[in-house]
């Protein structure tokens, strides 16, 4: 469903990636986690085609209509309604109408928007903007979600409810990649996990891997070599 393979980048003499290697089936949620400039945001974007790797190649099956996409930035129109963003973001992915106002009362009732569907974004709180930019990313059922710290912002029961919805689309056959610094809910989600330093996936485990004190020491281990 989505493959990568020796995946290498650079900015200057800061080298992002550095063969970065890796498959995701199915219902496979691929966690990521690394300190500020491992790469992974970069890594993101390469998978989400939004920058094009030095060397090396990306693919996701169905492309990249087939993705759903959160980033730093919402991606949503402040001076527009919650549900105008929806509906602008579902017609563009060429959602049915029909479908499109199903998905979208479905969504704004699960992300608790229902009553702020008719309220402009730029007047949401950082919380409530982020369950509109999950919203917009979910929009036209994507096979494969790219998730840039989508728990920023969210109260502990958002969190949990994301937490949930995320498991409910993988369990649907979704494959996800998560960047996350929250290791206890990143890891609760994972069917792999990766540690990234210095572009390069230093500690990963394998589909089903759950041993996560492992992988943390080995990912200890890597920085203190690095």
């Amino acid at each position: 469903m989505l493959w990568a393979r020796d995946l290498s980048h650079a900015f200057g003499a800061i080298r992002a990636l550095d063969g970065i290697t890796f498959t995701l089936d199915r219902g496979q949620t691929l966690v990521i986690f690394g300190p500020n400039g491992a790469g992974k945001t970069t890594l993101l974007r390469v998978l989400a085609g939004l920058v094009r790797p030095a060397r090396g190649e990306a693919r996701v099956e169905g492309g990249r209509r087939a993705i759903g996409w959160i980033g730093h930035q919402s991606q949503l129109y402040g001076h527009l309604t919650v549900r105008e963003n929806l509906r602008f973001w579902g017609t563009l992915y060429d959602v049915p109408s029909r479908e499109l106002e199903q998905r979208l009362g479905d969504l704004l009732v699960r992300l608790g928007l229902e009553a702020r569907a008719g309220q402009q974004v730029r007047t949401l709180s950082r919380g409530e903007t982020q369950r509109a930019a999950i919203a917009r990313a979910l929009i036209h059922d994507p096979a494969v979600l790219l998730l840039d710290e989508p728990f920023t912002g969210l109260d502990g029961l958002a969190a949990e409810e994301l937490g949930g919805l995320l498991g409910e689309l993988a369990a649907r056959g979704r494959a996800t990649v998560l960047v996350t610094h929250d290791v206890k809910e990143g890891t609760e989600l994972a069917s792999d996990v990766a540690f990234m330093q210095a572009g390069r996936f230093v500690a990963f485990g394998p589909r089903g891997t759950r041993d996560v004190a492992a992988l943390t020491a080995a990912y200890r281990e890597a920085l203190r070599g690095a």
